[in-house]
């Protein structure tokens, strides 16, 4: 899709590292003065972490059926409103969810599980970035992932994906680690239905795969380090991409599939770096002159 508004998105499950991958972009559009508007896709749930407590105590039942990676938990209309709005003029309307880590804004006074107001995307943006859980969904009321002009997808081995949320979560957010595991529990329909689709419509899909034991992913264990771990990276268009020069450039990489690359998790951001930044450059050649 080629137009003078571009659309990248990064989707993934909770835990799986999308905001690594969204450092990388952020350290590319830094170096190319590439100006992008940031949208996360937690801003679009439907409720409050205080409203959604509230329904859990009175209706209990609805605990599963309201986990954030469902539809009816998120605001799905607007997001792919906002896509299709930024697609065709570069505006819209976001907004922030407010995380235990967001510390400025939470100083600010800002609750931990709220959202900021409505407001207008900064204006003259070069291209719209998202990181969240639905940016390649498809159902038959919303199509969000025809929009997207770039679609990453983010999959650990789901054993790592479930570590690497408990760590997260129990660390960064004061969950207990009993809480997460219900939470990963009870949102697996919603996940099986509703986020593993989307790798297969990715544009590019980086898994991370661990090289030592996470057979069992409940057990407290330290996250496995970058050099304990391969990075699998799935094209969709292999055609398009120049494997000889990756090979040549990624020490130890080697190609699994005609359409895959393995790549040490040591030199997985140069990876990134490799692969995403002519992408984002060929992207932004493509826009029409304003």
């Amino acid at each position: 899709m080629s137009r003078e508004y571009p659309i990248i998105a990064v989707t993934g499950s909770s835990g799986a590292g999308t905001t690594t991958v969204k450092r990388t972009f952020e350290r590319m559009f830094s170096r190319e003065d590439v100006h992008a508007a940031f949208v996360d896709g937690d801003a679009f749930h439907r409720y409050t972490r205080e409203e959604l407590s509230r329904i859990f105590r009175e209706e209990p039942e609805r605990k599963d059926e309201l986990s954030h990676f469902a539809v009816e938990a998120n605001l799905l209309e607007e997001l792919e409103t906002l896509f299709q709005e930024y697609g065709e003029s570069g505006s819209g309307t976001y907004r922030h969810y407010i995380h235990a880590e967001d510390k400025q804004m939470i100083e600010s006074g800002y609750r931990i599980g709220t959202f900021t107001e409505w407001q207008p995307l900064p204006y003259g943006t070069d291209l719209l970035f998202y990181e969240g859980l639905h940016g390649g969904l498809v159902t038959p009321e919303h199509d969000i992932a025809r929009h997207v002009d770039l679609l990453v997808g983010v999959a650990p081995t789901m054993n790592l994906e479930w570590i690497q949320k408990i760590d997260r979560d129990t660390k960064l957010r004061g969950y207990s680690q009993e809480a997460v595991i219900d939470t990963i529990l009870g949102r697996m329909d919603d996940y099986v239905r509703y986020i593993q689709p989307q790798f297969s419509r990715t544009h590019i899909n980086f898994q991370r795969v661990p090289t030592v034991d996470t057979s069992n992913p409940f057990e407290v264990q330290d996250i496995p380090t970058d050099a304990e771990s391969f990075a699998v990276i799935r094209f969709r268009e292999p055609a398009t991409v120049d494997f000889p020069y990756l090979l040549a450039m990624i020490q130890d990489a080697f190609m699994s599939r005609p359409h895959t690359l393995v790549v040490p998790g040591a030199r997985v951001s140069l990876a990134m770096e490799l692969i995403l930044g002519p992408l984002v450059r060929h992207l932004l050649a493509q826009r029409r002159f304003r």
